[in-house]
């Protein structure tokens, strides 16, 4: 479906591809409407009224999604320009934060109103839960990174969701970045055949191998890779792995595998680049937002 020029404008500032959002949020306001129209609010809103209603913050986070609820809205036929943003996706929101007020069809707002919360608050949990993390290893150097344990088809929206939270994306796909992992180890014959490989197949694109053992670490490396990820190493390992790596001057680590925020800090204080957190998409709550409608 095609957006309005407004919508279109903010989804491409976000990073988010308009066509792709369309068809989510247009899929997503089809599957309420799959049995049925809106049997309660045609029955509880008179014909033609008209309401101002503001989307309200119930506990403090960080906010993300602003422009794929004006998509919601402008896939649900209400007038986006009738929606007007108070707060921006990335900014701190403290309870009782209005970050949209919107004034529409009363019916029309009723039958999208789930649709826009279920995107925003769930885009504004993994911003929350992202932040919190960046907060803990702050001054370290080191960044938190995503992963590809994302809900399938929401994979653009959550990562844009990571960056809200100042978080930084892991690869996309399968296509734009390599990441040879034991099972590719096993199939190539060792990871320096896998390596070897994977560069032969795909020279453009950045590899990244994982190793569990400091042995492999240094195998890795004289392969040639740069980007390493520990998966599932002690401490001491970690340090092990770090001090190897700083003879490659290249390199780069990112730890994974079990990470606690509780011991974040200490795990990005051993000086590797990256810590990769696959629950800030798998596991992150909602961010309590609510539509209240206002009285005229």
């Amino acid at each position: 479906m095609t957006l309005n020029v407004d919508v279109t404008r903010r989804l491409l500032a976000a990073g988010l591809d308009p066509g792709e959002t369309g068809r989510l949020v247009r899929g997503a306001l089809d599957e309420d409407l799959r049995y049925g129209p809106d049997v309660t609010s045609a029955a509880t809103a008179a014909p033609g009224a008209q309401a101002v209603a503001g989307v309200v913050a119930r506990q403090p986070g960080v906010l993300a999604g602003l422009p794929v609820a004006l998509a919601v809205l402008d896939a649900a036929g209400l007038a986006p320009e009738a929606a007007q943003p108070r707060r921006a996706d990335g900014d701190r929101i403290d309870a009782g934060s209005v970050v949209l007020r919107i004034r529409a069809p009363l019916r029309e707002l009723l039958g999208a109103e789930r649709t826009l919360l279920n995107f925003l608050t769930h885009l504004s949990g993994i911003a929350t839960a992202t932040k919190a993390w960046v907060d803990a290893i702050a001054g370290t150097g080191c960044q938190v990174r995503d992963t590809r344990k994302t809900i399938p088809g929401l994979r653009a929206l959550e990562k844009y969701a990571v960056r809200c939270g100042g978080g930084v994306n892991h690869r996309m796909g399968l296509g734009d970045a390599a990441l040879i992992k034991d099972n590719h180890v096993a199939a190539a014959g060792g990871i320096t055949a896998a390596f070897r490989a994977v560069r032969e197949a795909a020279p453009d694109i950045a590899v990244e191998v994982e190793c569990d053992t400091v042995p492999q670490v240094a195998e890795a490396l004289t392969a040639g890779a740069t980007l390493i990820l520990l998966d599932n190493m002690s401490l001491t390992q970690t340090r092990a792995a770090v001090k190897l790596a700083r003879q490659y001057p290249q390199a780069r680590l990112e730890a994974s595998g079990g990470l606690r925020m509780s011991s974040a800090r200490e795990v990005a204080e051993t000086g590797v680049d990256f810590l990769a957190v696959g629950a800030l998409t798998h596991s992150s709550p909602a961010l309590d937002l609510a539509l209240d409608l206002v009285k005229n």
